[in-house]
């Protein structure tokens, strides 16, 4: 029984051939439609293009992609407050302080402070740090050191900022061998000191003051010796002037004169 022989192909395409021809040129034509009634930029398009490549790693040689000027963006510079400033030197301020303090334990002197203030920020220097008692003299080389870091910080502080020493001492007056005859003159007088060191590390005399309160604005009570030690200090008390406080305060006292009047 000889071999069965296959059957020819017929020589027309298949059906489904066709209907997916169709298909596939029906699909061509709509998409050619919407390319038609789109709207294309060209220069947007070379530039997203170019950023892409570029983010990429991808430029070809001598290639340059360009932003067109209107749709460049420039960066809004950050610019560093007043307050921001003076939190910075604060700072800064605190640092010193603890580097002083560090090297007083070692020979076991007072240590400074330093707080905030309503209007700014206060450092108390013990009367021990910087004078002998009864004596208005800086004579220690600790305290002096420390006045020409506070000076150096000073230079850099915001023109509005200014500073002023106040002399304050514990409730006992002067001995007789001291060449004050109250605390009123001992404490101003000791004020007087810090400023003039100030002046001589090239600190501005417009920007810094003095002034002594004596024994009538103690920080803790006189009872005991380590109280009265508190209370024996020069302040360092910084605070800032504006044209705004300086308008507040005429307008007090003109109000209150019109009042007496």
């Amino acid at each position: 029984m000889g071999k069965k022989k296959c059957p020819d192909c017929p020589k027309c395409m298949p059906g489904w051939l066709a209907a997916f021809g169709d298909l596939m040129s029906l699909l061509l034509c709509f998409f050619v439609l919407l390319l038609s009634m789109s709207t294309m930029d060209a220069k947007k398009i070379q530039e997203a293009i170019g950023s892409l490549a570029g983010a990429l790693s991808v430029l070809e040689g001598g290639t340059k992609t360009e932003i067109s000027r209107e749709r460049q963006q420039q960066a809004t510079p950050i610019e560093s407050s007043d307050e921001t400033t003076n939190m910075v030197k604060t700072a800064e301020l605190k640092k010193a302080i603890t580097e002083i303090n560090e090297m007083l334990k070692t020979s076991g002197g007072p240590e400074i402070q330093i707080e905030e203030a309503e209007d700014g920020f206060i450092i108390r220097l013990p009367d021990g740090l910087l004078f002998k008692p009864g004596s208005a003299i800086i004579q220690n080389a600790d305290a002096i050191l420390f006045l020409k870091r506070i000076a150096l910080i000073i230079k850099k502080l915001p023109e509005n900022l200014h500073l002023n020493a106040r002399g304050h001492t514990d409730i006992n007056p002067p001995d007789s061998s001291s060449p004050f005859k109250d605390n009123w003159e001992l404490s101003t007088a000791r004020a007087v000191s810090v400023v003039k060191e100030l002046i001589k590390n090239r600190i501005d005399p417009r920007k810094i003051s003095a002034s002594g309160k004596a024994e009538f604005d103690p920080i803790t009570s006189n009872a005991t010796q380590e109280g009265r030690a508190k209370n024996r200090r020069v302040e360092l008390h910084f605070f800032s002037i504006d044209s705004g406080t300086k308008a507040r305060a005429e307008k007090s006292i003109l109000d209150t004169s019109s009042k007496v009047q």
